[in-house]
């Protein structure tokens, strides 16, 4: 069990004034060498100026023996100084800590990895800075070197290993360890696409041993898949704790406005200049209502090159393109080849979207062959709640019955089948 108690960790930064040049050694060892005479002369030094940077501040809550829990946030957020505190690599300005059980941490894959030792003592070698004893890593030698793949290379100095291959056998190393708490900062995002999923794995099986998992990742399936309970934080404070689909709906939320300034740019023949949902009365809006018409307001330059098109994709929480609209490719529609600014509205069939934070991604195609101008997140679109039938169920987030509802058109007929009574 892990309970973090109004946990603050606060550091000094110092900052220089802004006419002061860079400093050499040459130059540290001079001005401390004219300290004294600057004291005796009573000539001031530049003061530099200091500021307290709260990385945390007043971070509570608590993780159940067998709990896996998501910490989800921007960079900056205070991620990783809450996973260092928990690892006891630092201490905390404010709050405290407790910890029930052996705590096994993977910040920095590869940490105590030493590049003239060859793969074999290494396993020993990082196996013993983790906490296991020399009779645990013989006895687990054989499952970490077949989950890292590296038999062929075992003598092989590690320097000599290709970065894949440095980063699966620390990651073996240190997946084998059995601590009652694991505390894993985003070791998923290295290797390629198989080893992910055997290290997802790893991280289920941990779980499902009954041992407590802390996981840190900007990879939102991976949360997704391996969490059902995530803590969300920005600027050094927790803003949300539950269910991990709501965590990453708001986390999207933090993202799109963050990058609502964000220019657009061009393309070779065009430009997506703004994009943005519009409700039934033509007014700009950030909600969207399930069974109502779509309508994408959308601002576009072109040269006049013939064969363009215009194509949204719906994406959602986990930065999955869930659906798509074209112009060419269902209405055989193609943009002007008068060059010049333009405005169009997609006015598209209703959906019943399930409730979270989605976003659209628009572009400029050039018909049959690529994209001219394609913009992430182009604009950002928020469904409350979704529930087709009237009733107050959220059929995504209360049992997961996936990204869209298909209400019957009409009423169905129940009509009588004959059969033979078995």
């Amino acid at each position: 069990m892990v309970s973090i108690e109004g946990v603050g960790k606060r550091y000094l930064l110092h900052h220089r004034p802004s006419s002061a040049r860079y400093e050499t050694l040459r130059d540290a060892v001079a001005d401390a060498a004219a300290a004294p005479f600057r004291w005796f002369n009573g000539a001031p030094r530049a003061a530099s100026a200091t500021e307290d940077f709260w990385a945390l501040r007043d971070v509570s809550f608590d993780v159940g023996r067998g709990e896996v829990v998501g910490i989800i946030g921007p960079n900056g957020a205070g991620k990783s100084t809450l996973l260092k505190i928990l690892s006891r690599i630092t201490d905390p300005t404010a709050g405290r800590i407790t910890l029930h059980g052996r705590v096994a941490s993977l910040l920095e894959v590869g940490t105590g990895f030493h590049p003239e030792l060859s793969g074999r003592e290494n396993i020993f070698l990082n196996g013993s800075i983790l906490g296991m004893s020399r009779a645990e890593i013989v006895r687990k030698f054989d499952a970490i070197v077949t989950f890292a793949g590296v038999e062929t290379f075992l003598d092989t100095p590690v320097k000599r290993f290709s970065s894949g291959m440095y980063v699966r056998l620390a990651f073996a190393v240190a997946a084998h360890l059995e601590p009652e708490v694991l505390v894993v900062d985003e070791v998923l995002a290295v290797g390629d696409i198989e080893f992910q999923q055997r290290s997802l794995g790893k991280m289920q099986e941990v779980s499902r041993g009954g041992r407590t998992v802390l996981f840190v990742s900007h990879n939102m399936a991976a949360i997704n898949s391996l969490t059902t309970r995530t803590v969300l934080l920005d600027r050094g404070r927790m803003i949300f704790d539950g269910p991990t689909g709501e965590a990453i709906g708001r986390y999207v939320q933090l993202a799109g406005r963050a990058t609502a300034s964000v220019a657009f740019g061009r393309g070779a023949h065009s430009a997506v200049i703004s994009a943005q949902l519009m409700d039934g009365d033509d007014q700009p809006t950030a909600q969207y209502t399930p069974g109502l018409p779509l309508r994408l307001e959308v601002v576009f330059e072109t040269d006049g090159r013939p064969g363009l098109s215009l194509e949204m994709f719906l994406v959602d929480a986990l930065q999955q393109k869930i659906a798509m609209a074209s112009l060419h490719h269902f209405e055989g529609i193609v943009l002007p080849e008068t060059p010049g600014r333009y405005r169009t509205t997609l006015d598209l069939q209703p959906v019943w979207l399930a409730s979270g934070a989605y976003s659209i991604d628009v572009t400029t195609s050039i018909v049959n062959s690529s994209w001219d101008h394609y913009v992430d997140n182009a604009a950002a679109l928020d469904v409350v709640l979704s529930n087709p039938g009237g009733r107050p169920w959220d059929f995504k987030h209360d049992f997961g019955y996936g990204a869209f509802a298909l209400p019957c058109a009409r009423v169905p007929e129940f009509v009588p089948e004959p059969h033979d009574g078995r």
